[in-house]
């Protein structure tokens, strides 16, 4: 009958005998976490009595703080609520009935420390409330150490395994042959294919020492053991070291006697997956002598207390002494790292339970107890250099069994320790490799894949999967040409690569699993391995399909273009005689004209208008024949013509534009271009009139400039370049290519801009072409472009000569004439100075900012520049110091610069002066004292020197009845600059209004308006003081004064 006292008394007596086990560390606290029981186990572990801790501290007191402290923020973090570091952190989830098993680090009352795994339980009373806990701990050391040595035995291992020096058999759990290495194979004459999953090691042994060694481990471990396989490996099966001699019989029938190591193998959880056998051969006594002298070890053996006694070639070479050096003398001890004797002696003692002394002990100690020890090291030299050896000890034993000594055998071991960091650093250096190469592939817009050298996918990246609708494992080992709509195409494009090594922008459609179809384009090249042997296909596809869908569309709407192209081309030619009939009229008329009795002054407008009209006319033909051009029916004159005439025609023709955009408009010669050309000079003027047109429609600031040089070619010596360049809005590099075809502007933005038919550039690109020129472009968006173009001509035998430099001669020569700049912003004052100048021998050029006035100052050559002291970009006083600076680093004499101000105030004269102006003249500026200041600071001017009072006069009063014919503009632009300047201060924009107030106070007078320019002078000051209200009065004020003379004039 079940009696429940003899059980309770049955278990409570397991439970006493567990609870107080030597093996184990039971601690029980209070509530509070204070020691009440303290067990023999623990004693042991941590060297404290039982009466020592209870009542008196907690299980923290033993632990590691830095360890609670980070457990007690771990435990915060995981459990969301604040934990305090020390003796609630250990046992804070046992006190919520959260098992806890962890690690701890224990700290012994000698202060040494030990890994231990502690696990935690709440004990509660019978109305579960908690009135203790219990840590039941066990010393991890062992474990710990094992794992050390696991990782450090690694590489040592695998270069073992390998070992041709070595038989390494790998079995599986029942004793197949799995692995076979080389060593086995040249050891027992067997492949490895011959053995693997057919045999087990038993097979290839000595049955007899089978049957005598199952008897024997049958008597020694008291349970029966099988003969065979399980003869051979039950003791490492059961976790005991095992090595011993056997007798391998080879594929012959041979044998030979080895010494077996025999190693248990298991997985992550600790169950056998199979056993490793490591064998070596033994030899006989002579070769075992040659070993042991062999210049590859040292071979070290010492008496029983450690004193050297042999000291073989191979240690004399490794550690640098004579054996006569250190026998009778030293210990193997005193030749290694005192640290590491240190070190190993306190490891030894904590891993085998004894206090171990430093020295010769910590080094044979195991040898001593019949412990296979086989540890890396650090040996000393005589020099005192260093250098790593893996030594193996083995205790000497008498016929009594009695240690006489210890043999110790080293091998250096720097080597290995190099290829192990070497091999590191190398696997490292491959893993960050193929780390990059596959961001690299994955990375990639477009679907990438290897294929083998027959078209077999070997690797694609996610775009492939995604154009293909099927996964990477669905698509490696499938052919390339399955997922094509043309499988011969794709296939041939494999071979195609094969033979030529690459292919660029073959198309194919891909078709994915959903039926959606996708044009792509290919690039692929082949691929190699280092030995240069040929891998496979590399090939990355791009979807083209929106791109083909835009060139079809393009190519469409080029073809109606073209066909609207040729109605036009047909239409204006049936249109010609029509068109040519009425202009020619018009010219006749005006022919007609120009012989009738003209004023100078009319005369002059005249020739203007008959010049515009004859390039209009040109113009006109030019379009009318585009039908010839584009049948290549057009043929060019060949008549001789003066090419400076022409350039000053074809720049007076497109100089107005220019200049009501405030453009500078610039030509230049080179030295050595000739004058009198053979050629047709209606077309090149309509091939320059196109260009500079071009150049001012898309230029809104800055300046274009002409010039002519001879060509670079040295075959076409006779072939000019002309070179049109702007400061405009440039064209991107990708749009160069089709500014010359019909149609066709860089952006489609510009048209709606600027407008143009797009047919000017590529009927100046056939006319070059009809010339036996080229003509290119070059650009940058909003940097400008230049367009230029290179025709050959022939020089007319009238004049073989150079034309002279079309700017003039040296300024200190008499001249017939002045060029002079005028660098003024304002359009009124620029009007009206040209006016006071008209009927002079000047040529005047225009700059409306210091900066532009300073780039034509050094392009071209000027005897004198008026220069107006307040301009935008630039201000007149800073151009004034930037001429003269470049005149003095370019070597040229001074030339007079007249400043003009609308200031008077004092010290004006001198900054002028200062600056290195030549004189100074104050607005409202009279024509005869602009004249006077001309003559008298101009260097050459020898048409004026002789000019008598009365020719001034003829000159001042021809300027003053042209003045009065501008007054009208004059007072409508003043109009909308009161509106400007209104709208200015409405944005607090005083900057604009001090301009413009500036302005007006210079302009004013010199048009017979005084009050203008004394209202302009209020204008400029308010508005310089940023003085809202008073700007806005002084510009009222200017507002009703022009009313006012608005009235009188009707």
């Amino acid at each position: 009958m079940f009696n429940r006292n003899d059980e309770t008394a049955r278990i409570g007596a397991l439970q006493s005998a567990i609870f107080n086990s030597a093996n184990f560390s039971s601690i029980a606290t209070d509530a509070k976490g204070v020691i009440q029981i303290f067990n023999v186990g623990a004693e042991r572990m941590l060297g404290y009595a039982a009466a020592e801790v209870m009542n008196k501290i907690t299980p923290a007191d033993i632990s590691d703080p830095q360890e609670l402290i980070a457990r007690a923020k771990a435990l915060s973090v995981e459990l969301g609520t604040p934990i305090t570091p020390g003796f609630e952190a250990l046992v804070f989830k046992a006190s919520r009935g959260i098992e806890d098993i962890y690690e701890l680090t224990y700290i012994r009352k000698d202060g040494s420390r030990f890994p231990a795994v502690v696990s935690v339980t709440a004990l509660r009373d019978a109305q579960d409330v908690i009135i203790g806990y219990l840590l039941i701990g066990t010393d991890n050391t062992a474990r710990k150490l094992a794992e050390e040595a696991l990782l450090q035995a690694g590489a040592l291992q695998s270069a073992i395994f390998n070992s041709a020096n070595f038989s390494s058999i790998a079995t599986d759990a029942k004793g197949v042959i799995q692995i076979f290495n080389v060593g086995a194979e040249r050891m027992l004459g067997y492949t490895a294919a011959e053995v693997m999953n057919k045999i087990t090691p038993a097979d290839i042994s000595d049955p007899r020492e089978l049957i005598a060694r199952a008897k024997a481990l049958s008597v020694e471990l008291g349970t029966p053991i099988t003969p065979g396989f399980e003869a051979l490996v039950f003791k490492a099966s059961r976790g005991i070291e095992d090595i011993y001699e056997l007798t391998y019989i080879r594929k012959d029938g041979s044998r030979f006697p080895a010494v077996v190591s025999v190693t248990a193998l298991r997985d992550a959880k600790d169950v056998i997956i199979g056993y490793l056998l490591i064998g070596t051969e033994l030899k006989a006594g002579a070769l075992q002598s040659a070993i042991f002298n062999s210049a590859n070890f040292s071979s070290i053996a010492t008496d029983a207390k450690g004193v050297i006694q042999i000291f073989n070639v191979g240690a004399e070479r490794m550690l640098g002494f004579a054996a006569a050096d250190v026998m009778n003398r030293i210990t193997p001890a005193d030749i290694s790292d005192p640290q590491e004797l240190i070190a190993r002696a306190k490891a030894l003692s904590v891993e085998l339970a004894t206090p171990i002394t430093p020295g010769f002990e910590a080094l044979v100690f195991k040898a001593s107890r019949g412990i296979e020890d086989i540890y890396e090291l650090t040996y000393i030299r005589k020099d005192g250099s260093r250098f790593p050896a893996v030594v193996s000890v083995t205790a000497l034993r008498d016929a009594q069994d009695v240690i006489i000594g210890y043999l110790l055998i080293g091998t250096d071991n720097t080597a290995r320790k190099l290829v192990e960091e070497e091999q590191k650093k190398s696997d490292q250096r491959l893993r960050d490799q193929q780390f990059y190469t596959r961001s690299l592939i994955e990375s990639n817009i477009d679907a990438i894949m290897t294929t083998d050298p027959s078209g077999i996918i070997t690797d694609v990246n996610k775009q492939m999967e995604a154009l293909t609708g099927c996964t990477r494992d669905e698509l490696i080992g499938a052919p390339f040409k399955g997922y094509f709509t043309d499988p011969e195409r794709a296939e041939a494009a494999i071979k195609r690569v094969l033979s030529e090594k690459s292919v660029t922008d073959y198309e194919l459609t891909a078709r994915a699993r959903d039926g959606k179809q996708t044009v792509v384009s290919y690039n692929a090249t082949t691929f190699y391995d280092r030995n240069r042997t040929l891998q496979g296909v590399f090939a990355a596809a791009r979807d083209v399909t929106e791109r083909k869908r835009v060139e079809a569309e393009l190519q469409q709407a080029k073809a109606a273009a073209e066909s609207a192209s040729r109605t036009k081309s047909d239409f204006l030619a049936s249109m010609s005689h029509e068109i040519r009939t009425p202009m020619n009229a018009i010219m006749g008329i005006a022919d007609l004209l120009a012989k009738t009795s003209l004023s100078p002054e009319q005369d002059k407008y005249v020739q203007i208008f008959r010049r515009a009209g004859d390039n209009l006319l040109n113009l006109i033909n030019d379009i009318l024949d585009l039908s010839k051009v584009e049948a290549s029916q057009l043929e060019l004159e060949r008549t001789g013509f003066s090419l400076n005439d022409l350039l000053e025609k074809v720049t007076e023709m497109v100089a107005l534009r220019a200049s009501e955009k405030g453009l500078a408009m610039v030509y230049e010669i080179a030295p050595g271009v000739p004058n009198d050309l053979v050629g047709d000079p209606t077309r090149l003027r309509q091939v320059l009139l196109n260009l500079l047109g071009n150049a001012i429609k898309f230029t809104q600031t800055g300046e274009v400039t002409l010039r002519v040089a001879p060509d670079a070619d040295p075959s076409v010596p006779t072939a000019l370049r002309f070179t049109v360049s702007d400061t405009g809005i440039g064209i991107a590099r990708e749009k160069l290519g089709q500014v010359f075809e019909r149609f066709t502007q860089a952006d489609s933005s510009t048209t709606r801009r600027f407008g143009g038919s797009g047919l000017g550039l590529t009927i100046s690109r056939r006319l070059v072409e009809l010339m036996g020129g080229r003509i290119w472009v070059e650009s940058e968006v909003e940097k400008g472009s230049v367009f230029a173009f290179a025709a050959p001509f022939e020089i007319s035998a009238s004049d073989n000569r150079p034309a002279a430099d079309p700017v003039g001669a040296d300024p200190e020569l008499p001249l017939p004439a002045l060029r002079i700049l005028l660098a003024e912003d304002s359009p009124d004052n620029c009007i009206i100075t040209i006016a006071y100048l008209e009927d002079t021998p000047y040529r005047v050029q225009i700059a409306e900012t210091g900066a532009i006035a300073c780039k034509m100052f050094e392009a071209g050559r000027y005897d004198l520049v008026l220069m107006d002291r307040q301009m935008p970009v630039m201000d007149g006083l800073t151009a004034t110091r930037t001429i003269r600076a470049w005149e003095k680093a370019n070597h040229r004499p001074p030339t007079p610069i007249i400043a003009l101000t609308a200031s008077a105030l004092k010290g004006d004269r001198e900054m002028c002066l200062a600056a290195g102006c030549t004189a100074f003249l104050t607005k409202p500026i009279k024509q005869e004292v602009l004249l006077r200041a001309i003559r008298e600071n101009s260097l050459v001017a020898p048409s004026l020197a002789n000019e008598d009072s009365n020719s001034i006069d003829l000159i001042r009063l021809s300027a003053k009845s042209r003045s009065a014919i501008r007054i009208p503009a004059y007072l409508r632009n003043c109009k909308q600059n009161v509106i400007v300047m209104l709208d200015a201060l409405d944005r607090v924009d005083f900057e604009t209004v001090t301009s413009l107030g500036h302005q007006m106070m210079g302009s004013g007078g010199m048009f017979g308006f005084q009050t203008i320019t004394d209202i302009g002078r209020s204008i400029e000051q308010a508005a310089e003081s940023a003085d809202s209200d008073a700007s806005r009065k002084w510009v009222g004020a200017l507002s009703i004064y022009l009313d006012g003379v608005e009235t009188n004039a009707n």
